[in-house]
């Protein structure tokens, strides 16, 4: 492909549906991107991020298999925003990198990026639409409560730890 694909960056808070529409996106023939997942690997035991994490957070977050215990993590991050602050000054840069790349390669049209601190880690800028996607708070916690298994206290702290929907909804096309 001689030209570079049109970036579509789609986000949303937790639970809100992202993963839904971009895979409604993949079936229509875009290359899809979950930047939760590219986020993921950077975490694994010699990726970019794993000495890192341990170094800001302590190594008593390792797993005895040397893996990054992640639900740990993500109890001590969105208890405390200069951790979650922390964490993502790892993370988004790494994960902007390998968005960029993955596009740069593609060889179809529309290549579409979920993520949900798009705004926040500056994803946005690399875009050439935005969508968000909304959905109710009681929606949002029961879908956690469902799908992850939260306690409802602990699915809305993580709910309630996000940028408001509705400036994402403002700064979205």
């Amino acid at each position: 492909m001689n030209t570079r694909p049109i970036l579509l960056g789609i986000t949303g808070n937790i639970a809100s549906g992202k993963s839904t529409v971009r895979q409604y996106l993949e079936n229509e023939g875009a290359l899809t991107i979950d930047a939760d997942l590219l986020a993921q690997s950077t975490y694994l035991p010699g990726g970019p991020a794993y000495q890192p994490i341990l170094d800001t957070f302590g190594n008593d977050l390792c797993l005895g298999d040397g893996q990054i215990n992640r639900s740990r993590l993500g109890r001590i991050v969105f208890a405390d925003p200069a951790a979650m602050q922390k964490l993502e000054t790892i993370i988004h840069p790494l994960v902007t990198e390998q968005i960029l790349e993955i596009t740069a390669r593609a060889e179809v049209g529309l290549v579409v990026v979920e993520a949900i601190k798009l705004f926040e880690s500056g994803i946005y800028e690399k875009c050439d639409a935005v969508w968000t996607v909304a959905a109710d708070e009681n929606v949002r916690k029961e879908r956690l409560m469902d799908t992850r298994g939260l306690t409802e206290a602990d699915a809305l702290r993580r709910i309630r730890s996000q940028s408001p929907e509705e400036e994402k909804i403002r700064r979205s096309d």
